[in-house]
Formats: C-alpha cells, sequence, structure tokens
C-alpha cells in the first residue's frame, strides 16, 4: 500500500465518522463518559473501556471502536481534573499532574492548568497516532517472519516484563501474578488437541474462561470495594477562570512536548506498563533536563506539558503492539483488544492482509477522539467539574450494576458472573499484599498464545529445543528472557553494587 493510498484511506475513515450524525454522537458521547470516568477517583479507564466493551456488542465494527477509544482518551485525559482542582488524581496516570496542577490552582490560575492540560493531552495523542500510522506495519512485517516459537517467546517476554516493571521493588510478585494468569488461560479445552484440562469436570469450563468477565473483575470489583471501604470525602474545588491556552505557552514547551511525547511512545509499546509509569518517566526526565528544577513542585507549567503529553501519546505507544502482534500495551489496552476479539477482529501480523487499512482506521479515530477530547474539555471543563464535589461511593452502586450487566452480556451466561465475582475478591486480596495487577491481565491474555505456539512448535519439531538456539529471532528473544530474569535477582544486583563501589 503507497502513501497516497494510505492518505486516501485515513481521510475517508474521517469523512465517514464526521458525515455520520450517530457515529458523531458516538464519539463526543464516549469522549465526555470518559472524561467523567477519569475526573472521579475510583473510575479508571481501564474500567471504563471494560464497562463499554459489552455495550458495544451489537454495534458495528467502527462504531464499537470509535465509542472505545473515545472513552479511552477522555479517561486518560480526565484525571487531570481531580489532580488539578483537588490534589486528587482521578486516574493513576494523572498523578504527576498533581505536583503541579494543584499548586497553580492555589494561585488562582485552575483555568489555566485546565487549558493546559488538555492542549498537551489533545497534542500526545495526535503524537501517538502518528507513530501508529508510522510503526505498526514495519513491527507488523517483521512480526510475518515469526515462526511458533518465536511467538512463544515474544508472549511470555510480554508476562514476565510486565511482571518487572509493574512491580520494581520485589518482581517476583509481579512474576506470580502474571504466571497466575497464564494458569487461568490454560482452562478448558487445548487448541491443538481438544483435551480438558483444569475443568474440574465441570461444562462450563471446556470453553474455557472468557477473558471479558476475568477483566471486568479484575478491575472493577476491587475498584468498587476499595472506593467504598474508604468513603473518600470530596472537598470544594477551585474557581476555574479562562481556560484556552495563549500560542506562546504551547510554543516555549515545544520541546518538551516533543520529548515528552517520545517517551510516552516508548513506553506505551512495552507490554503491560501503562500511562501511570509513562507520565513519572517524562516528569522526571523534565525535572532533570530543566534549566529551573527548583520550581517544580510549586506549579510549573513544563511539569504539566510532561506528563500530560506523555500518558495520552502512551495510548498511541500501546496500540503498536496490540495491532502488530496482538500483544496489549497497557491494561486499557487489554480490554481494547478483548472489545476487537468480541467483533471478530484478530489482532497481530496478519491483521492488515485480512482487514486492509485497519490500522489507519484506528489512527483516524484516534485523531478525532483528541479533537472530540479537546472540544469537550474546553466547553464542558466547568461543568465537568461540578462532578468532583459528588462523593465517589454514590457511583459504586450504578459501577456494580454495569459490571454484572457486562460479564453476563457476553454470551448470556449466569456461570460469567461466577467467574467475575471469585476474580475480582481474589485480584482485591492480591493488591492488598501488594501484588500487581496488569502482569494478572497480561498473563491472562497471552497465556493462550504462549501455550498454543509452543507447543505447536514443539509438534513441529518433534519435541526438539534446538529452534531456539538456531534461529536468530528467537535466540535473540531468549538472551533478553535470561538477562531479564537474572538482572532483578538479588545475586546480579549485589555483584554490580560491588563492581561499582569498585569503579
Amino acid at each position: 500500500m503507497n502513501l497516497v493510498q494510505q492518505f486516501g484511506i485515513f481521510f475517508s475513515n474521517i469523512f465517514s465518522i464526521i458525515s455520520s450524525p450517530s457515529l458523531l454522537l458516538i464519539l463526543f458521547g464516549s469522549t465526555l463518559m470518559g472524561i467523567i470516568f477519569g475526573a472521579l477517583p475510583g473510575l479508571t479507564a481501564t474500567l471504563g473501556v471494560a464497562l463499554l466493551t459489552t455495550l458495544t456488542y451489537s454495534m458495528s465494527t467502527q462504531a464499537a471502536l470509535v465509542a472505545l477509544m473515545g472513552i479511552y482518551v477522555g479517561a486518560v485525559y480526565g484525571g487531570s481534573y481531580g489532580s488539578i482542582m483537588l490534589n486528587i488524581p482521578g486516574t493513576a496516570s494523572a498523578a504527576a499532574t498533581a505536583l503541579e496542577g494543584y499548586p497553580m490552582a492555589l494561585r488562582g490560575e485552575a483555568g489555566k492548568a485546565l487549558g493546559l492540560t488538555t492542549t498537551a493531552s489533545a497534542l500526545g495523542t495526535i503524537v501517538g497516532m502518528t507513530f501508529v500510522v508510522i510503526f505498526t506495519p514495519l513491527i507488523a512485517a517483521l512480526a510475518m517472519q515469526f515462526t511458533s516459537f518465536e511467538f512463544f517467546l515474544l508472549a511470555f517476554f510480554g508476562i514476565l516484563i510486565s511482571g518487572s516493571i509493574s512491580c520494581p521493588d520485589t518482581v517476583q510478585k509481579g512474576w506470580i501474578t502474571g504466571f497466575l494468569g497464564l494458569f487461568i488461560a490454560m482452562v478448558g479445552r487445548d487448541q491443538l488437541q481438544v483435551y480438558p484440562r483444569f475443568t474440574l469436570g465441570m461444562m462450563q469450563l471446556e470453553s474455557g474462561i472468557e477473558v471479558v468477565p476475568v477483566l471486568i473483575g479484575a478491575f472493577g470489583i476491587p475498584q468498587i470495594i476499595q472506593v467504598l471501604k474508604d468513603r473518600q470525602v470530596t472537598a470544594e474545588p477551585a474557581k476555574i477562570e479562562k481556560i484556552i491556552p495563549s500560542f506562546g505557552t504551547i510554543g516555549r514547551n515545544v520541546k518538551h512536548i516533543v520529548r515528552s511525547a517520545l517517551i510516552g511512545v516508548g513506553i506505551g509499546a512495552v507490554p503491560g506498563i501503562g500511562e501511570d509509569i509513562a507520565a513519572w518517566v517524562s516528569y522526571g526526565t523534565a525535572k532533570k533536563s530543566s534549566k529551573f528544577p527548583e520550581k517544580y513542585g510549586t506549579g510549573f507549567e513544563e511539569g504539566i506539558v510532561a506528563s500530560e503529553v506523555a500518558n495520552n501519546s502512551c495510548i498511541g505507544g500501546a496500540m503498536i503492539p496490540l495491532l502488530s502482534m496482538g500483544i496489549p500495551g497497557s491494561p486499557p489496552a487489554a480490554m481494547l483488544l478483548g472489545a476487537l476479539m468480541l467483533h471478530g477482529v484478530a489482532p497481530g501480523p496478519m491483521l492488515e492482509i485480512e482487514q486492509p487499512g485497519f490500522t489507519i482506521g484506528i489512527s483516524a479515530i484516534l485523531l478525532l477522539a483528541s479533537m472530540a477530547m479537546w472540544i469537550v474539555g474546553m466547553l464542558l471543563a466547568k461543568q465537568v467539574v461540578k462532578l468532583l464535589k459528588v462523593p465517589p461511593a454514590l457511583f459504586m452502586p450504578v459501577v456494580a450494576v454495569l459490571c454484572l450487566i457486562g460479564s453476563y452480556a457476553l454470551g448470556l451466561k449466569v456461570f460469567n458472573l461466577y467467574l467475575m465475582i471469585p476474580m475480582g475478591i481474589l485480584t482485591y486480596y492480591l493488591t492488598n499484599m501488594g501484588y500487581p495487577i496488569p502482569p494478572l491481565v497480561i498473563g491472562v491474555i497471552l497465556g493462550s498464545m504462549a501455550d498454543a505456539n509452543l507447543r505447536r512448535g514443539l509438534m513441529v519439531s518433534q519435541g526438539s529445543l534446538a529452534p531456539f538456539f538456531t534461529r536468530p529471532v528467537a535466540l535473540i528473544l531468549l538472551l533478553i528472557i535470561v538477562f531479564t530474569f537474572v538482572s532483578n535477582t538479588g545475586i546480579y544486583k549485589r555483584l554490580l553494587a560491588k563492581i561499582l563501589r569498585k569503579a
């Protein structure tokens, strides 16, 4: 597909959406819903995408993607409202924004902070969209050369690196939850020989454990329990004045926008990490490289730009491995993968062959979602902020009902509720014990990919492990996995510290 054809598909997708009143209504409605989900503490982007996934089951694929990308982009941005107005981040990805946004609000510059946040978020999303167009086909073309051994190692690495980064202090906890998710994915009849595994004699488990009820339980139930347990009391939001930022403000921060966008895309492309880490890494980098590091923490606009551009460009970064290899780059992207599967779309190297132009269509939706987010953010900031006065606990019964409906609606199976609720309770206790949940989600999603490809590869090689060492890409992936494992052991860290002391 040449450049002219790509531009043609891109603009035809944009025109088909803006020329359809129903799609425009879905775009702006889902973006507003996302902003509300992000603004209210306890309601996250992942939960928003999860709840909306089952509601899009009867929609066309294009309408479903418009709704899901709208709520995803809106929720990542919406977390900044609570950060700026109340010093209570609506989402984890907006925590870094609170360090600069709230001091600005205390100075009477809440409107300026929100305007800067809105514009930075839109720019970050657009940059991420650009990288999706550029890199997804390249990675997919590379992945076309993979065999079953490479796909197994890639899935295994995704679980391993997700556990390593999600819980850097005690990576073993991240690995434990990752491999717990891998075990959950093994339940049911295997894909190659159709032999039942770990079904406990239950017919309902023979088709495997549905991904969506597990994900809704893993992210929805713990949030409900935690919010009701904390009984958080809301404070009075600061007043908002002028919102739209000046061109001079954007011009002064161009270099920070570019650097933060690159950081966000890079981190988003690593499986299972997510927008919150991208925001903190970008904020820390901006502070270290700033000419005025002493101003950070006092309401410095550079810090807002750094965190908000990064967490929104991370959306595009997370879409790159999702579309090219079927590996989600963040927890919301994991939910999006489940939604794509519901609509008969199989992300991976064959995606552009089976559905030409799909990646460009996603990029067009991302661009429109960023524009819708900017428009809604600018026009309705004062009204959306009023929701921050409502205690989050009041929304939890509604969220609980949506979780139940969402799980049951998938195939109209009551058994899905029996999966969702125990999974939610399990993940709640795992979270309280310091075990991260994203690796578990990545394990559930990538488990079938790892299992089927390992067994298929061994069947083709007649049980020989030689391809792990004779195929160049497989060997590189294997060495990376070994290094990741060894570098997180206590022996390696002590040895490295000893070498550095001598140096």
